[in-house]
């Protein structure tokens, strides 16, 4: 089973059309109307705390402190980031003035360059909070300030994803620096000047596109807004993140039909289960995107992971909201067939394509180890897992900075 509460131990319905066309209207106008935040957003700090992007200086203390005394899985967390190519001290960064990336990063102007450069600042940001070696700020400074000074846009069908991508690591790179290192920064302006006009709107707006996108791009957004100390955008991306959430991972609870993002227009059942890939039967965990494979569906769920944390270091805990809950769901249920288990027939067409990456760290140490919900599966992946890497993305690092990370 996945890792479910009774209330939410039932199978999904596979709807007959004259039951679909009984409760498609009440479940689109739940979709449409009734998510998570409608009419409101999630008023951001008064005072936003630094570091404070995914996460916090008392995860990064007792990281430390774990690292300094050997203590696993940390120690071989550390080890595997540092022994990783993101780590040099050599490293040259590779700017561009114009990253351009179509679909599946065809062509490939500067795509990979940059998410990489970008996870390295970030590796060798927390190699400095670490190690307190100076060399390792002075990389992160040298990679931002390289693309600060280069970068003008991002262009062709994946700059969305692209930029909300690169845009996720910037910011946890900037917030160990800006705030923890006491060394000379000078460009950190011309850097927040970067995000602010690079990165900030292209993903500001979201996405028409898979949830994974919307999810990913508001990740960015969440992450810049921290930095910039941005109230107004913090409020909007964090009230498009709690609508695609909700559109994301199904819960019995949403009715015979998943909740729906206003902008789509999905109207009807037909254009919901194709949006779905096709999936006609909705259970409890299931992701919008676990049809099309579970690399894509990590990506989704890391992110809402990644922005639930950084809510709950700035004051909010949505851990304890219907996000978390759909975090907890979808991982539970992604995972159990992760670990092996077949898939029936009812769940895409009895076919899955797994490799769900390494993404269930954060979600997993804050809804089992803070709240103390059953995760078995999740739990079972993620201790298999361990240590976990990148995925070369946005991805980097989680059982060094979350695992059994009571902070």
């Amino acid at each position: 089973m996945p890792d479910a509460p009774a209330r939410h131990r039932r199978r999904g319905t596979r709807l007959s059309t004259g039951a679909a066309v009984a409760s498609t209207a009440a479940a689109l106008v739940a979709g449409l109307l009734a998510w998570p935040g409608a009419g409101k957003a999630d008023a951001a700090p008064t005072d936003f705390a630094h570091p404070g992007v995914t996460v916090s200086r008392g995860q990064l203390d007792l990281a430390r402190e774990k690292v300094t005394a050997g203590a696993q899985p940390w120690k071989s967390a550390y080890d595997q980031m540092m022994g990783s190519k993101y780590a040099s001290l050599s490293r040259a960064p590779k700017p561009r003035a114009v990253v351009e990336c179509g679909s599946y990063s065809d062509p490939n102007h500067g795509c990979t360059d940059e998410r990489e450069d970008a996870i390295a600042a970030y590796t060798t940001a927390l190699a400095w909070y670490l190690t307190r070696d100076e060399r390792y700020a002075k990389k992160s400074i040298e990679l931002m300030d390289a693309w600060s000074g280069t970068i003008k846009d991002h262009t062709n069908s994946n700059a969305p994803l692209q930029t909300g991508w690169a845009g996720s690591s910037w910011p946890r790179a900037a917030e160990i620096i800006k705030h923890t290192y006491t060394g000379s920064w000078a460009n950190s302006g011309r850097f927040a000047t970067m995000l602010r006009t690079v990165y900030l709107p292209e993903v500001i707006n979201g996405s028409k596109s898979n949830g994974n996108w919307e999810l990913s791009m508001m990740e960015a957004a969440v992450g810049i807004s921290v930095f910039l100390e941005d109230k107004a955008s913090y409020d909007k991306a964090m009230a498009t993140f709690r609508t695609r959430t909700a559109a994301y991972v199904y819960l019995a609870s949403d009715g015979p039909l998943p909740k729906t993002v206003p902008k789509q227009n999905l109207d009807t059942r037909e254009k919901i289960v194709k949006y779905w890939q096709g999936q006609g039967t909705f259970t409890t965990g299931l992701t919008q995107e676990t049809c099309r494979d579970f690399t894509h569906t990590g990506y989704g769920l890391s992110a809402i992971s990644h922005i639930a944390e950084t809510s709950r270091i700035q004051g909010q805990d949505l851990y304890g909201t219907d996000v978390g809950e759909r975090l907890r769901q979808g991982l539970g249920f992604q995972a159990k067939y992760e670990l092996g288990e077949a898939p029936p027939a009812s769940l895409c067409e009895g076919t899955i394509k797994r490799g769900l990456g390494p993404v269930t760290e954060i979600g997993y140490n804050a809804l089992a180890g803070r709240l103390g919900h059953p995760m078995g599966n999740t739990q079972k992946l993620t201790e298999r897992n361990r240590p976990a890497g990148s995925n070369n993305l946005f991805v980097a690092w989680e059982t060094l900075t979350h695992a059994d990370n009571p902070r």
